[in-house]
């Protein structure tokens, strides 16, 4: 069992983390910004420290060993993202917009379940990579855009 202090830092960790990816999103104007990405974070956390600690107390006899798949939080956390993300995505015409963001929800949630489960390296180095994809990748794409437009399309044959 982990102590109540090991589980403040737990979720305090998840909303640090999910709020860091959220400022990013925020600074460009997304549907999903800080606080949304915060509280993804934070409620995929608890949801697994949930899972994972929080029946004990309804264990047979109370004893220490509960028998549960644990990883069924994991995958429903998973989906109920995907149903979430799903909402920011939008289609005009030729023009998808929300990718990014549902992308980023999604790897938000599994930060927070990361933490939740006390697999930090994984946590914070995700966070960093996601950080580095949403704002220092953007003006390479852009770069990439320009020059792919440049380029006369290729002949199908």
């Amino acid at each position: 069992m982990i102590s109540d202090g090991t589980i403040v830092v737990r979720i305090l960790l998840a909303a640090a983390l999910g709020a860091v990816i959220g400022v990013e999103r925020e600074l460009r104007d997304q549907p999903a910004g800080l606080r949304t990405h915060l509280l993804v974070s934070l409620g995929s956390c608890l949801f697994a420290l949930v899972g994972a600690v929080g029946f004990q107390t309804f264990a047979p006899g109370n004893s220490d060993v509960v028998r549960a798949d644990v990883t069924r939080v994991a995958s429903q956390i998973v989906v109920g993202i995907g149903f979430l993300g799903g909402g920011t995505i939008l289609r005009s015409g030729q023009t998808i917009r929300g990718l990014t963001t549902a992308a980023s929800l999604w790897v938000t949630a599994a930060v927070g379940l990361a933490v939740a489960v006390g697999f930090y390296t994984g946590a914070l180095t995700v966070a960093g990579l996601t950080i580095l994809a949403l704002a220092g990748f953007k003006p390479l794409e852009k770069r990439l855009t320009r020059f792919r437009r440049q380029q006369p399309p290729e002949e199908d044959g």
